[in-house]
């Protein structure tokens, strides 16, 4: 079976609070489908419906201070509780040791070394591998472990070609803010229906998607509903195209640490993260069974493409 994983950068849940929750002021028809009238609220875990699962993880993983993103997401591409083999959690970027986690045994180079066809399908603008040449920028978890496994990121010329999304699953900011005024734009349900048909081509695919952390930590309300808003649009056209599959793709949706879910604070938060699983129901019992924190993200997704 084929995985998706949606990386939502920074989404934890938490209460049902319209003064500090985005969560409960957007309309997310979509979502609200797929889990039977809920939302991605801390009440609405444990879930396992018609459709979606959805499962309370720990970013925490028993280590004192907040979940922080290179740690994060270094765990659930390994699987392996690197904040606690650390003593600490560190982010935004890798600081060395755990850049040495991402050297190998992750999820893309385990798919690489069992002939599975794997990819990042984010597509990265010239300014980004300006910056990493220049040595300005430097490469998040998800892009380090994508470049250590051997493969490429895709670039302007892949998004140009319809192989790969912008990181707003829209297009609109190609247009608006990087200098492309005739990048293909698309809206919400579409780009999600073009996720799935990329995500067919390849045995293990991950969509990195990191505005939401964003918008948490600038605390912006209005904004964080609006991108929400837009997932669920999104979400739809991913659970049209997904049903033509016969069952063959099964969409993951998980963050690395809780912040948009609570816009009175500008940091992280201790909060539980979602793991939202949509697909064949079998698939997605065997895919959340004793799922409890980040580290138990990759092994189900390597029982399911890798073992299965």
């Amino acid at each position: 079976m084929r995985v998706l994983f949606i990386f939502l950068d920074g989404i934890g849940l938490g209460e049902n609070n319209q003064g500090i929750n985005p969560f409960a002021n957007a309309k997310m028809p979509n979502l609200n489908t797929l889990l039977d009238g809920r939302s991605l609220f801390k009440e609405s875990a444990p879930f396992h419906g018609e459709h979606a699962s959805l499962v309370a993880v720990d970013p925490n993983v028993g280590v004192d201070g907040l979940p922080q993103s290179a740690t994060g997401q270094a765990m659930l591409l390994t699987g392996k509780n690197i904040s606690a083999e650390l003593g600490y959690h560190y982010g935004p970027k890798p600081n060395p040791a755990v850049a040495e986690y991402l050297k190998n045994d992750t999820l893309f180079s385990r798919c690489v070394e069992a002939g599975k066809k794997t990819a990042l399908l984010n597509a990265y603008p010239p300014r980004y591998f300006d910056g990493i040449d220049s040595g300005k920028r430097l490469y998040s978890s998800i892009p380090l472990a994508v470049t250590n496994a051997g493969l490429k990121l895709f670039t302007h010329e892949d998004f140009l070609a319809g192989n790969a999304l912008s990181a707003d699953f829209t297009g609109n900011g190609w247009r608006t803010m990087l200098g492309f005024p005739d990048s293909p734009v698309m809206d919400a349900h579409h780009a999600g229906r073009k996720l799935v048909s990329l995500a067919m081509e390849y045995d293990f695919s991950l969509f990195e998607y990191w505005a939401s952390d964003y918008a948490g930590h600038k605390q912006q309300m209005e904004n964080a509903v609006e991108l929400m808003e837009a997932f669920d649009g999104v979400l739809g056209g991913i659970e049209e195209e997904r049903r033509k599959t016969k069952d063959e793709l099964l969409v993951v949706v998980t963050s690395d640490h809780g912040n948009m879910e609570d816009l009175s604070t500008r940091k992280h938060t201790d909060a539980m993260v979602p793991a939202l699983v949509i697909g064949e129901k079998n698939a997605r019992e065997e895919f959340t069974r004793e799922m409890t924190d980040l580290t138990h993200i990759a092994p189900a997704i390597w029982r399911t493409v890798i073992d299965s």
